[in-house]
C-alpha cells in the first residue's frame, strides 16, 4: 500500500536528492543532502569581492549536495565561528549531529583574513566526534603538508585509522613539519631504519627531549626482544593516538571505552575483535558518525558468540533482519518490540530506523506492531510517507503526522513540548532578533551555529528557545532539519 502512494505523495525535502548518489563511503551517514529552500521567488542580492581575496573552498562534499553555499562563514568573526564548531551542542540529537556533519564536511571557502582556524576546528570537532576517516580525507584533501597545524591532525587521524604510512612518508621528506622528537622516531623505525631510530631515541634521552615514560614506551617499541618477560608498563589516563598507537604495536592495546570516541574508530579494524568492533560501533552511531550500512554490516558478519549484553542485541536484530526477509508479519510482529527495545538500550535507534524503515513499510502489519512500525518509520528520512499511512489510533498520533508534514498546528498538541514545537512552525513563527540580525548581514553558517545552540537549550526544556530555533531553521531554509529534529524529540527517550 505505501509503494502505491509513493509517487503521489513524495516527501518535501527528498524530492530531488534523494535518488542522487550517496557521499563517499566514509562519511558518516547522517550527511545531510539538502537543497537550498527559498520562501520568496525576488531575485536573491548580488555581492561583489575583489577575486583576489577569495580562497578555494575546502571540504568533501560539494555545494550542489548540502544546498550549503562556498561562503558559508563570509562576514564573520573566524576566532568565533571556530569556537562554535568546537562547542556547538549536538549530543542526543541526531538531527543536529547530522546538521554539524554537514557544516564540518561541505565545501566551504574561509575568509580571506581567518588563516586555518576555521579549518583547523572542523579538524578537531570531526576527530572529537569520532568520525577519524573523514576528519583524514578533509586534511588531505586541504593539503596537509602546508603547516604545521595541519600535518598534526592529519597525522593523528591517520594513526587511529592505521594508515600511518602516507604521513610518515611526508615527514621523511619534510622533518620541519613536526617539533615531536617521538613521532620522528616511530616514522624511522616505520621505515624499518632502526639504527638511525635507535640513534635518535639515544639522543632524546640525553638531550632529555621526551618524558620518560615517552622514551620508555619508544625504547620498547624499537627493542621489544629485550622487553619480553616484562612488566606491563602503566597505562596513561589520556593518551595521545601515537601513544595509543605505540601501545598497541607492543602488545598492550588500551582499551578505548574510556577514552574520547576517537580512539573507538581504532577499534573498527580487522585487528580487534568482533564485540570490540561491535562496541565501537554502537558508540560512533550513537554520536552520528558511523555510517548506517556499516553498523548493519557488522550486527551482521556472524552469529552471537554468547549471550547479554551486546550479544541479545545482535541477535535482536539478526532475527529481526530474517523475519523481514521471510515475508511473515506474524514473524515480524514478534520481533519487532525486542529489537526495538534493544535499539533503545543502546541508543541507536535512529540507525535503526534508517536501516529498517523500507521494510517495515512494506511488512503488512496490524496492531500494536503497525503503531509501532510507523512510529519507527517517522525517525527515518522518508517520515513524511509515512504521515500519509498513519494508524487509525495511538496517543498524539494525529500530532506526529501533521508535524510529519510541517503542519502541527493544525490538530492540538499533546504536551507542551509539543505546543513550543506547533508554536516553531507557525505561519508567523516568532523569529530570533538575533538570528535575524545574522541573517541580514548575510552570516548564514554563524546563524546556524547559533539556532543550533538555541536548539540544545530548548531540547533541555526551555521551551521558548525551542520555539526560537525551529523557526530560525525554517527561515535559513533547513525545514527537513526542523522536522526531523522536533520529531525525535517527541519520539525519543533521552537519558
Amino acid at each position: 500500500m505505501l509503494a502505491g502512494n509513493a509517487l503521489a505523495n513524495e516527501p518535501l525535502a527528498a524530492i530531488d536528492w534523494l535518488s542522487q548518489p550517496q557521499p563517499r563511503g566514509d562519511l558518516p551517514g547522517t550527511v545531510l543532502l539538502e537543497p537550498p529552500v527559498t520562501g520568496t521567488a525576488a531575485l536573491p542580492p548580488v555581492s561583489v569581492t575583489p577575486l583576489e581575496t577569495l580562497l578555494p573552498p575546502i571540504g568533501l562534499v560539494p555545494p550542489s549536495s548540502t544546498g550549503l553555499p562556498a561562503d558559508l562563514w563570509r562576514g564573520s568573526d573566524a576566532s568565533e565561528i571556530a569556537y562554535l564548531i568546537e562547542t556547538v551542542p549536538v549530543r542526543g540529537s541526531p538531527a543536529m549531529q547530522a546538521l554539524l556533519f554537514t557544516l564540518l564536511l561541505s565545501e566551504t571557502r574561509p575568509p580571506a583574513s581567518a588563516g586555518d582556524k576555521i579549518l583547523l576546528a572542523r579538524l578537531d570537532r570531526l576527530l572529537a566526534l569520532g568520525a577519524t576517516d573523514p576528519s583524514q580525507a578533509l586534511a588531505e584533501h586541504a593539503g596537509p603538508t602546508t603547516s604545521k597545524e595541519r600535518f598534526a591532525r592529519w597525522f593523528d587521524a591517520a594513526l587511529l585509522t592505521g594508515s600511518e604510512d602516507k604521513p610518515c612518508a611526508a615527514l621523511t621528506a619534510s622533518p620541519y613539519l613536526t617539533d615531536s622528537y617521538a613521532k620522528q622516531i616511530f616514522c624511522t623505525a616505520r621505515r624499518s631504519d632502526w639504527p638511525t631510530a635507535a640513534l635518535m631515541m639515544e639522543t632524546a634521552l640525553a638531550l632529555e627531549l621526551l618524558p620518560p615514560e615517552q622514551l620508555e614506551l619508544l625504547d620498547r617499541f624499537l627493542n621489544p626482544d629485550l622487553f619480553e618477560l616484562a612488566a606491563p608498563l602503566r597505562r596513561p589516563a589520556d593518551p595521545d593516538p601515537l601513544t595509543f598507537r605505540l601501545f598497541e604495536t607492543i602488545g598492550e592495546p588500551l582499551p578505548t571505552a574510556p577514552l574520547p570516541p576517537a580512539f573507538a574508530a581504532a577499534d573498527l579494524r580487522d585487528l580487534a575483535g568482533w564485540k570490540a568492533q561491535l562496541e565501537a560501533a554502537e558508540r560512533l552511531a550513537r554520536g552520528g558518525a558511523l555510517n548506517p550500512n556499516q553498523y548493519l554490516g557488522l550486527f551482521s558478519a556472524r552469529k552471537p558468540a554468547a549471550s547479554g549484553g551486546i550479544w541479545d542485541r545482535v541477535a535482536a536484530v539478526q532475527r529481526l533482519e530474517a523475519d523481514l526477509g521471510s515475508g511473515s508479519p506474524e514473524a515480524v510482529a514478534r520481533s519487532l518490540p525486542q529489537a526495538w527495545e534493544a535499539m533503545q538500550q543502546a541508543g541507536t535507534e535512529t540507525v535503526f530506523a534508517d536501516l529498517f524503515a523500507e521494510p517495515l513499510a512494506r511488512a503488512q502489519l496490524t496492531g500494536p506492531a503497525r503503531d509501532l512500525a510507523w512510529r519507527i518509520r517517522l525517525l527515518s528520512p522518508l517520515y513524511e510517507l509515512a504521515a500519509h499511512d498513519a494508524p487509525p489510533s495511538g496517543p498524539g498520533t494525529r500530532f506526529l503526522a501533521a508535524l510529519a508534514q510541517g503542519r502541527p498546528a493544525d490538530v492540538p498538541a499533546p504536551s507542551q513540548m509539543g505546543e513550543a514545537i506547533a508554536l516553531g512552525f507557525a505561519a508567523q513563527p516568532p523569529e530570533p532578533p538575533e538570528i535575524r540580525n545574522l541573517l541580514n548581514n548575510g552570516h548564514l553558517g554563524e546563524a546556524i551555529l547559533r539556532s543550533m545552540e538555541l536548539f540544545s537549550r530548548g531540547a533541555d526544556g526551555n521551551l521558548g528557545d525551542l520555539t526560537a530555533a525551529l523557526a530560525a531553521f525554517r527561515a535559513v531554509g533547513l525545514e527537513d532539519t526542523a522536522r526531523r529534529a522536533a520529531l525525535q524529540l517527541m519520539l525519543l527517550e533521552r537519558q
